[in-house]
This record gives C-alpha cells, sequence and structure tokens, in this order.
C-alpha cells in the first residue's frame, strides 16, 4: 500500500492537477478543481471492481439478444421515459433536488417489481425503520425486497454477492466510500471510484442497476461530469415541489429515446401516472381573460397541449423588465422584436412576463403563435377566444413556418374540446394538408398578420352582438 496521494481533481471532467488550477486546462472549467486525499494501491486488480472477469472475445455476428433484456417496471410512465423498461447490466441514474420525489418513486417500483424480481435497496441516508415506515405509506410490502443500510462500497458488493439480486438500487451515491479511496464521501474521486465498481460488477453479473444522485446549487448533478457517461441513462426529476405534478425525463438513453417525457402526480399515497397531462395542465384555465393561448408542443411521440400567459404592462421605469418562465428567454426577445418590426406594436414602455402553466418548460418551436397570440392579447387587452389553440413556428420575416406531425396535434386538440385551430396555412392546403378531425375549424395563418387580424375580428363580432 503506497502512501496517501493529494491531487486536485476538476469537479466537471476529473481532470487531476498536482496543484490547484483556476482554469481547467481539460475542459475550460472555471474554480472547479477540489482537493483530494486517496491512496493508491498497488495492484489495481485488488480495487473494488477490478477484479479481471476471465470473460473471452464472442463473435458478434454469432451473438443472440436475449428474450429477457428488458423488465417492465408496471409504472408506466417511467417505463416511457426508460423506453420500455430497465435494460438488464444498464446502469440509470436519477437525479433531482430535494424532496422532488426520487425514493418514493425507487420505493413504489420496488413494489411493482418485487414480487417477481429479487431488489437489494442499499440506503446510506435513511434507516431500516424510516424505509418501512415509507413503505407501509404506500402501501408497499414486496417479497422479494432486501434492505441494507451501509455507505462502504466493500460491504455492499460483498452483500450483493450473497443476496445476488436482479436489481441493485443505491440511494444515494454521494453517502458510499471505498477504503481504496482517503478522501470523504461524496468527492470527486470517491463518487467516480464507487460508481465505476458497482457498474462494473452489476454489467459482469447481468443485474440491473439504480444509482441516485443529488444535484448542486446550479441544479446539475453533484460529482464529477464523468459519472453522467459512465452510466446508460440519466433520469431527470423536474417540477416545483409547490406543485402536485412531476415531470420526468431522459437527459441520457442508450436504449431508448430522449425526448420522452413522463409525468406523476404527486399525492399522500406516493406518484400517480398520469396518462392525460394536457386535461391536467388545462384544469382551472380562466375563460375571457387576455393574454392567455393554448398550444400543443410534442414532448417525443406524444402531444402535450399547454397553456401559455402573457402579461404586457406599462412600465414606471427606464428600463423594462423581461421574465420567462418555462420559456427560453432569448425565444421570447427574438418574438418581442419580430411583432415589434413587422406590426409596429411597441413593447419598449412596457412590462413583459410569460409563463407557462404547471411549470413545464417548452422548447417546441411550435409554440411559437401561441406565443405571440397572447403577447398581442395581452398587449391590447383582447382576450383570445377559449376555444382556439394556435400552432406554428414564427419566422423574423413574421411568417408561420410548417411544424411536424400537425395531424397528431391536431387530433389531440380535438380531443381536448378545442374546436378552433390556428396552424400555418401551407398546412391546410393541398392534398398534403391536414384532414379536419372533430368537426373543428382549421383556420390557416400566413403569419402574425393574419393573426392580429383574427383577434381584431373577435373583438369586432363581439362588439356588433
Amino acid at each position: 500500500m503506497k502512501a496517501p496521494k493529494t491531487v486536485f481533481s476538476c469537479t466537471e471532467c476529473g481532470y487531476q492537477s498536482p496543484k490547484w488550477l483556476g482554469k481547467c486546462p481539460n475542459c475550460g472549467s472555471w474554480n472547479s478543481f477540489e482537493e483530494e486525499t486517496y491512496r493508491e494501491r498497488a495492484d489495481a486488480a485488488s480495487a473494488p471492481g477490478g477484479k479481471s472477469t476471465g470473460d473471452r472475445a464472442e463473435s458478434f455476428r454469432g451473438m443472440e439478444i436475449p428474450e429477457y433484456m428488458r423488465i417492465g417496471t408496471g409504472i408506466s410512465e417511467f417505463d416511457r421515459v426508460l423506453g420500455g423498461g430497465l435494460v438488464v447490466g444498464s446502469a440509470v441514474l436519477v437525479a433531482g433536488e430535494p424532496g422532488i420525489g426520487k425514493s418514493t418513486l425507487l420505493m413504489q417500483l420496488c413494489g411493482r417489481l418485487g414480487d417477481r424480481q429479487k431488489i437489494l435497496y442499499v440506503s446510506g441516508e435513511e434507516s431500516r425503520a424510516q424505509l418501512k415506515l415509507r413503505a407501509k405509506r404506500l402501501s408497499v410490502d414486496p417479497e422479494n425486497l432486501f434492505v441494507q443500510n451501509e455507505i462502504s462500497l466493500e460491504a455492499i458488493l460483498s452483500e450483493y454477492s450473497r443476496v445476488a439480486p436482479d436489481v441493485l438500487i443505491i440511494d444515494s451515491i454521494q453517502t458510499l466510500n471505498s477504503s481504496a479511496v482517503g478522501s470523504a464521501p461524496g468527492s470527486v474521486t470517491q463518487v467516480r471510484e464507487c460508481a465505476s465498481a458497482l457498474i462494473s460488477r452489476i454489467k459482469t453479473d447481468g443485474s440491473s442497476l439504480i444509482i441516485v444522485g443529488h444535484v448542486n446549487k446550479e441544479g446539475g448533478i453533484a460529482g464529477p461530469k464523468v459519472l453522467e457517461h459512465m452510466v446508460d441513462a440519466v433520469i431527470s426529476f423536474e417540477g416545483d415541489r409547490g406543485a402536485s405534478h412531476r415531470v420526468v425525463r431522459a437527459v441520457k438513453n442508450r436504449y431508448g429515446s430522449t425526448n420522452e417525457i413522463g409525468v406523476f402526480d404527486m399525492t399522500g399515497e406516493g406518484l400517480v401516472s398520469v396518462d392525460n397531462p394536457s386535461a391536467m395542465l388545462l384544469e382551472g384555465r380562466p375563460e375571457g381573460v387576455s393574454g392567455s393561448c393554448a398550444a400543443c408542443i410534442l414532448e417525443g411521440t406524444r402531444p402535450i397541449i399547454a397553456e401559455v400567459q402573457a402579461l404586457v404592462t406599462p412600465t414606471v421605469y427606464p428600463s423594462p423588465r423581461r421574465g420567462a418562465d418555462g420559456i427560453d428567454y432569448n425565444r421570447m426577445v427574438l418574438l418581442i422584436a419580430v411583432i415589434e418590426k413587422r406590426l409596429g406594436l411597441r413593447f419598449s414602455s412596457h412590462d413583459v412576463f410569460l409563463n407557462v402553466v404547471g411549470g413545464m418548460k417548452i422548447d417546441d418551436t411550435a409554440a411559437d403563435a401561441a406565443i405571440v397570440l397572447a403577447l398581442i392579447s395581452s398587449l391590447k387587452d383582447i382576450p383570445v377566444p377559449d376555444d382556439l389553440l394556435a400552432m406554428g413556428e414564427v419566422g423574423l420575416a413574421g411568417e408561420f413556418r410548417s411544424v411536424p406531425s400537425v395531424s397528431q396535434r391536431v387530433g389531440e386538440a380535438a380531443r381536448l374540446g378545442f374546436r378552433k385551430i390556428a396552424l400555418p396555412k401551407r398546412q391546410t392546403e393541398g392534398k398534403s394538408g391536414v384532414q379536419n378531425v372533430g368537426g373543428c375549424e382549421l383556420r390557416g395563418m400566413a403569419g402574425i398578420y393574419d393573426a392580429v387580424a383574427y383577434l381584431a375580428s373577435t373583438q369586432k363580432g363581439k362588439g356588433s352582438k
């Protein structure tokens, strides 16, 4: 055994230096070096997970895919994000803010899987009694669930060999420590070495690994960036702890799409899958109020209808304020500039705030049309018809560009009771135009000129009645 060694490691990429550096020469991050003390082993094979497995090379053409490669968890929304279920021999990192529901979801997963799969749940943060209390609240009592309170990597691997589980759950990776590393639990070196040993073992044995990861104050996963590269899937928990719903999305997934999302509702009995998130997001929507417009976004293969709200109000300050929640700030500024240039409407003396109801984050440019209508509606104080849904990407010339999967979006809007749908004009014409669904009125708009004219016509119609 060699003497302890002190190095400085980059928390972003794991680069090591004998002295502290302000900027990492490998990844370019600033102030990312932390001091680490660990012991180097003379024989690398004696390190946890470092033993040779004796696995010989096999002809790729002669290999076959086993039928049991995917394990359905029994939680539909979680399976959707994973791409159909847990893949045998895969490592999944579940990350999210404290109290968002990570441990609750995993305990419910144990309840669904525990009757047909052997599970070893290792907790370094909660006692057995606390885990039992949560399981009782969630009405979870699986037959094949084994619980271990341990933070020593060597003890965990020893118990793993004895129990031989199908699924290993680590809650959380930041609490583990290895005797091969002299630094404190949660440090860059500890997280990297412990995760490497666990992943190496489950890859060899064909088990599935689920790791819980903490997040830092910037919202990124705590520990080295290399942790995200080591695992097969990174699942992110999102949502406001003050709200009841949670959004689960795959940031990385080697065996499925990264565009799918799962929506849950946090209740007293745990997380409940929401099969129709559009209805939940539109619940309590006000009627006849300016600055509100419905948009249909596409998350993977799932169309979701969200409510975009805008508040445009005169300001008393020399520099008007701009705020966006759920919408990219730069996208909002760009759309305001397009409206000012093409329509001559001025926002320079107004504060502008945009919000997506329910804490959803919109990255789909198909929501541009709804954002523009909401902004103009709030500025002119003209309500958008409650049964109108708008979709279309807005170009710099003010034109409405085509959106993908328009038939799927129209079908979802019709199913939820929208009777007027504004969409790019070219997608309503010709043989390739979208077909009328459920008696909806499809209104083709060439650009924001048509949008503001339509809003004006609805106001005149009300005045003439």
